[in-house]
């Protein structure tokens, strides 16, 4: 596994401009847990979070309701570091493989992916961690 974060700001603007976003420029982003492979959550990244991402090892998304970045966690304290960055064939998605503290989901679950069909109707399978009162206040 890789462990080359941050890197130069050189490196990332060129890692930047590689990918493609869509057109109101951003690009989907994927946050995994890069030791066991939990599939912790997706948002969306502009240029500027990609390479802020990049040369931090500290990863940050592009808030679409507030319009602005958003570093994970520094409201909650649920910080994501990046130990690896990768995109697809298509360079339009990115996969940031994390070292999550915490939970990933703001409704105080460990990921975003709680929702399923279990024994024929709609089920949650993961329980709330912690509040989301505790993490937002």
């Amino acid at each position: 596994m890789s462990n080359d974060f941050p890197i130069s700001p050189e490196l990332a603007a060129q890692v930047a401009d590689q990918l493609n976003y869509n057109s109101d420029g951003l690009i989907a982003a994927i946050a995994q847990q890069h030791d066991d492979g939990e599939v912790l959550m997706m948002a969306w990244m502009n240029r500027d979070a990609v390479v802020e991402t990049l040369t931090t090892g500290r990863v940050c998304y592009f808030s679409r309701s507030r319009a602005k970045l958003w570093r994970k966690g520094e409201s909650s304290g649920q910080v994501q570091s990046l130990v690896d960055f990768r995109w697809d064939c298509d360079s339009d998605t990115v996969l940031a493989l994390v070292d999550q503290k915490g939970v990933a989901c703001h409704t105080g679950r460990r990921n975003c992916f709680y929702k399923s069909i279990r024994n024929g109707e709609v089920s949650t399978i993961a329980e709330v961690e912690i509040s989301p009162d505790e993490l937002y206040g």
